[in-house]
């Protein structure tokens, strides 16, 4: 439940489910008035709110939220929701496990409890993530994407525990990227989650070190892995591209093709065609 007593219509789609992280769209109808106490989610949330207005109260303060402001939640506090308008609001929530808030947060298992101001760069990422995953985009850079959002919106409010345990010199930053290379190599299939762990460095730094040092992130470089395996099959006479796409990693043999066409510039009849 996120937000309103089962009187009032709720609509909450799953878009990603991934670990340790849900992306979920979060529809309240709730007509103009109060809202009961006692509501609660069963993990720690991050909600953007995409439209509307309501007023939140947890541990005895109470705050009004609309499309500038995000919050957070924790795991059986109890809220309540009230609304001073008709036609409900709309949500973007981001349900997180304990050990992805203590990656965020530096070992604290606490997110912000203040509202967080959502500059206007954070706010289109949000929604430019949500379009992407209504669109069953790559779940990896989905992950990946939504870890970065989530922790650009933290530091918004405290970059001090986000930035703990962060890499703090360059012949370390390095190595982290040649680690996650040499991973990637092995196994492009590796999620971010798994890669932070096998590095000793929190899935969002992870991330942000990668993007500084290779040029590019860590789902687009996994990509990459995944297209020159496809060539190398092509040049070898593979012909069977749903196969390919199948053992490669792609979703379906439409993600392979428009993969490939992105790195190449080409289709893989033109690339059969050369390589042949």
């Amino acid at each position: 439940m996120l937000g309103c007593d089962n009187r009032w219509v709720i609509e909450r789609a799953s878009l990603l489910r991934s670990d340790g992280l849900e992306l979920a769209d979060v529809k309240c109808r709730h007509q103009r008035g109060r809202g009961e106490v006692g509501e609660h989610v069963d993990s720690h949330a991050i909600v953007f709110v995409r439209r509307g207005c309501f007023v939140r109260s947890a541990d005895g303060a109470e705050t009004t939220l609309d499309p500038t402001l995000a919050y957070c939640m924790s795991p059986a506090e109890e809220q309540r929701y009230d609304h001073p308008h008709d036609h409900g609001d709309d949500c973007t929530a981001f349900f997180l496990s304990d050990e992805l808030v203590e990656s965020l947060r530096g070992g604290e298992r606490m997110l912000p409890r203040v509202p967080i101001a959502t500059t206007p760069r954070l706010d289109l990422e949000h929604r430019l993530l949500l379009s992407a995953a209504r669109r069953e985009a790559d779940q990896h850079a989905l992950v990946e994407r939504s870890l970065l959002l989530v922790a650009g919106a933290v530091e918004q409010h405290d970059p001090g525990p986000t930035g703990s345990g962060r890499p703090s010199t360059a012949i370390a930053r390095k190595a982290i990227v040649q680690g996650a290379r040499e991973l990637l190599a092995d196994d492009p299939d590796r999620s971010l989650i798994e890669l932070a762990g096998e590095l000793a460095v929190s899935p969002h730094h992870l991330s942000r070190i990668f993007r500084q040092g290779a040029g590019h992130t860590i789902s687009r470089h996994r990509i990459r892995l995944r297209v020159r395996a496809a060539l190398e099959r092509i040049a070898d006479g593979e012909r069977d591209l749903a196969r390919l796409a199948v053992e490669l990693g792609f979703s379906d043999q439409s993600h392979l093709t428009r993969s490939l066409r992105r790195e190449t510039r080409h289709t893989p009849a033109a690339v059969h065609r050369a390589l042949a």
